[in-house]
């Protein structure tokens, strides 16, 4: 009995053994498998992932292309970029090397403050930026200082530079740091401190100019610290791009232009290219690449003669007495009047119980066509514009390239405004009146223009043509830059007799003996211009201040004071360059506008821009600072 209950304790600790070994094997078995798995079969993927850990791929950023002139005077460029930066690891104290730092440079309380919270962001050993654009005695005196300096390090980069300053800040914009709201789908505008086109130019060829960036693969430890750089790939520096203004015109237009509030464009009637697009006051680009103080923000913003706007394309103002050639065309190609017909001015014409007045109280007598234009005579022109109808004008002026944006390539461009019966009705829900009528006849009420689209005008009148202007020489990428017409413009299908009794009377206006510009014809023996003022009422005159006498221009504020405007081309004999000027609040054309745009012509005639050689594309050089060679 004992001897089977013995047997059974054996045969049972038998099967436990047995059961006990197979579940351990099948342990062992599966470990070893796992093991196979991840060693044999996995190996590739986990060694892939182990490199990954220890080595880092970090994007450079690539140098930004430059923005030349058309004879290679760069506008645009890149500069060397000193900064100092702290390591807070490498300094027991970090307060006393930021007080040793301020004895040797300027260091705002901002700046320190700043470094303080980036530094408990960030990791002890990771560099943090205590002041950038840093001059070479700054940069120098650091160097030389740097034994009292613990982890104070200089660092060297590129940063974006106008060396013309203010000069065309409106047609190049500036570069700023990415906004925090941007949709980010580029790498690059997620590294810090990369900078991208915020206006002008900088923003509309900003792909092109921004280039590809290039890679650094580092070895890291652990904790992320750079051991080694194991591989460095240079980017792909941005293009050049090449414009088509002539720097030396814009700096002499800026200097003559001043302190107003004023605009001027000149253009190459031949091919439509801008040689000077000048808005003033201007701004100092170089500022927003550094960053604005909240004051120079402020100032900018709150100065009433609008520093930040581009007021060649973006001032919409009334042409006035420059709208006067649209509707003599308009009367010519309508048959509303003929060239010798005469009008009698008397100073002023009824309107029902009203009466709209000529600029000269004493009015002008018996005035056909060419006078009309010579003398500005107001009466005249609400007689033939009220023949012609509002939308008989506005289709002239269409055709002369008013009423639209020219697509010139600037964002901000404004649409102008040439008013119709049609217009009123939908916009206004009011029916049109013939006081208004009146009104378009010598470009004031409702109808709009900018500069760019006066010289436009002024370049159709003197060709016949339908002149587009462009701003750019060099074609970049097809999909983000606006490409010249590569056909000849269109043919306005004027009457030639037509064009040539409007275009005498625009000669007569600088060269007639009644002229209202005599006063500001060329100088230059043997060259004549042709052109037209304009001077508009941006406030209306009651009869009882007409009767009153009207107050000198120094008694009236700044902001009440007409605009003066001026539209001209030249040589009259073989026409080259048109252009337009507006001084905003400026009062008389003929006084102030006038001699702005004689002085502006003079000056573009001696250098005469389109037709001497132009920079090549194979001049222009690729490698700048900081680009691979």
């Amino acid at each position: 009995m004992i001897i089977n209950r013995d047997n059974d304790r054996i045969r049972l600790f038998n099967r436990r053994a047995v059961v006990l070994g197979g579940g351990q094997s099948l342990l062992v078995s599966a470990l070893v498998g796992r093991m196979y798995y991840l060693q044999v079969i996995e190996a590739d993927r986990y060694r892939m992932l182990a490199e990954e850990n220890r080595i880092n791929l970090r994007l450079l950023p690539p140098p930004r292309g430059r923005v030349l002139d058309r004879f290679g005077e760069p506008l645009a460029v890149n500069r060397q970029n000193f900064r100092v930066l702290i390591v807070s690891e490498q300094t027991r104290d970090l307060a006393a090397t930021l007080d040793a730092l301020a004895d040797v440079i300027d260091l705002s309380e901002y700046d320190r403050d700043r470094v303080q919270k980036e530094v408990r962001r960030r990791r002890s050993f990771v560099p943090v930026t205590v002041r950038e654009n840093l001059n070479w005695e700054e940069m120098a005196r650091i160097q030389v200082n740097a034994p009292d300096l613990p982890g104070v390090i200089v660092d060297e980069g590129l940063m974006r530079h106008y060396p013309q300053n203010q000069t065309a800040a409106h047609v190049l914009g500036y570069v700023s740091s990415v906004d925090e709201d941007v949709l980010i789908d580029d790498p690059l505008l997620q590294l810090p401190g990369f900078r991208i086109g915020k206006a002008g130019m900088e923003q509309e060829f900003d792909l092109v100019l921004r280039g590809a960036g290039g890679t650094s693969q580092v070895e890291v430890n652990a904790l992320g610290r750079v051991i080694r750089e194991l591989e460095r790939k240079e980017g792909e520096a941005g293009k050049d791009l090449i414009l088509t203004l002539d720097q030396r015109l814009q700096r002499f237009t800026a200097e003559r232009l001043g302190a107003e509030s004023a605009a001027s464009v000149v253009m190459d009637i031949h091919t439509g290219e801008v040689l000077v697009m000048v808005s003033t006051p201007s701004y100092d680009p170089n500022a927003f690449n550094r960053g604005l103080t909240q004051r120079e923000w402020n100032a900018l913003v709150g100065d009433p003669r609008a520093p930040m706007t581009n007021k060649a394309i973006s001032g919409q103002y009334s042409p006035g007495s420059t709208f006067k050639m649209i509707v003599a065309l308009a009367a010519l190609e309508q048959g509303a009047i003929t060239a010798d017909q005469t009008v009698t001015c008397k100073g002023y014409t009824e309107l029902g119980s009203r009466r709209a007045h000529c600029w000269e109280g004493r009015g002008h007598g018996a005035m056909d066509m060419v006078q009309a234009i010579a003398q500005s005579c107001d009466v005249y022109f609400y007689e033939i514009a009220s023949r012609v109808g509002v939308d008989r004008i506005a289709k002239m002026a269409r055709r002369l390239g008013l009423g639209s944006s020219t697509g010139v390539g600037l964002a901000g461009e404004r649409d102008g405004l040439i008013p119709t019966e049609a217009w009123k009705r939908a916009t206004l829900g009011e029916s049109w009146q013939k006081g208004e009528t009146f009104n378009v006849g010598i470009g004031q009420g409702h109808v709009l223009a900018t500069p760019l689209q006066l010289a436009v005008m002024a370049s159709r009148l003197s060709t016949g043509l339908a002149v587009e202007p462009v701003l750019t020489r060099q074609m970049m990428m097809e999909d983000t830059v606006r490409q010249r017409p590569t056909k000849p413009f269109e043919v306005l299908d004027f009457d030639p007799a037509h064009l040539a009794v409007v275009r005498l009377g625009m000669f007569e206006v600088l060269n007639g003996p009644r002229g209202t510009a005599r006063a500001s014809q060329l100088k230059i023996p043997g060259v004549q211009m042709s052109g037209k003022t304009g001077t508009t009422q941006v406030k209306s005159i009651s009869m009882a201040e007409r009767e009153a006498g009207l107050p000198d221009i120094d008694e009236i504020p700044w902001n009440e004071r007409t605009h003066a405007l001026f539209v001209a081309y030249a040589p009259e004999e073989n026409p080259r360059y048109a252009l337009s000027v507006i001084v905003e609040h400026g009062g008389s054309a003929s006084i102030v506008a006038a001699p702005i745009a004689r002085d502006i012509m003079t000056e573009v005639l001696r250098l005469d821009p389109s037709r001497k050689p132009r920079i090549n594309d194979d001049q222009v050089a690729v490698s700048q600072p900081g680009a691979p060679a």
